[in-house]
């Protein structure tokens, strides 16, 4: 090839080079599934309501929606104050196995409008075989009308 034909060849526009087609995508394991249950329950302020709820060996026993009061004697300077609106929940681990669990709860009026929300959990650690452990859900911003709730609806799911 003589210098010119080299120089003419190589200044011609070149056809662009296709990209390498990507390797097919390997389907991806589906994350396990969270164990969920929910549940719409009559509603009392300031009284310990029973529930039947259990969820892969955790057992919802009770449920316990109030402000939290400083009582007396218990440093008298702040006796009577307010400390938040919460719904205290009771559990028992019935499984073989540790349980993380994570909480929420809705309170509706007699119209199913909604009064507040709360929401909270196991933050570190598990409750272990056998342990009972009560959970406070704070209600924050909106919370006002909760005692004149009727009903409530509440939903776990297990972390794993």
């Amino acid at each position: 090839m003589t210098p010119l034909l080299l120089t003419v060849l190589l200044s011609l526009p070149q056809a662009p080079v296709p990209p390498v087609p990507a390797p097919p995508a390997q389907p991806m394991a589906a994350p396990a599934a969270l164990s969920f249950a929910s549940g719409t329950f009559p509603f009392e302020w300031d009284r310990i309501l029973p529930l039947s709820l259990e969820l892969d060996g955790l057992k919802v026993e009770q449920i316990f929606f109030n402000k939290r009061i400083v009582q007396p004697g218990f440093f008298n300077i702040l006796k009577g104050a307010e400390f938040g609106t919460r719904a205290q929940v009771k559990v028992t681990n019935s499984s073989r196995y540790p349980r993380i669990p994570g909480f929420a709860v809705a309170v509706l009026d007699g119209e199913g409008r909604l009064l507040g929300v709360a929401s909270g959990g196991t933050k570190i650690g598990t409750i272990k075989p056998g342990e009972t452990e009560t959970f406070d859900l704070n209600f924050t911003q909106v919370k006002e009308r909760l005692s004149k709730g009727q009903r409530f609806l509440l939903s776990i799911e297990l972390r794993n």
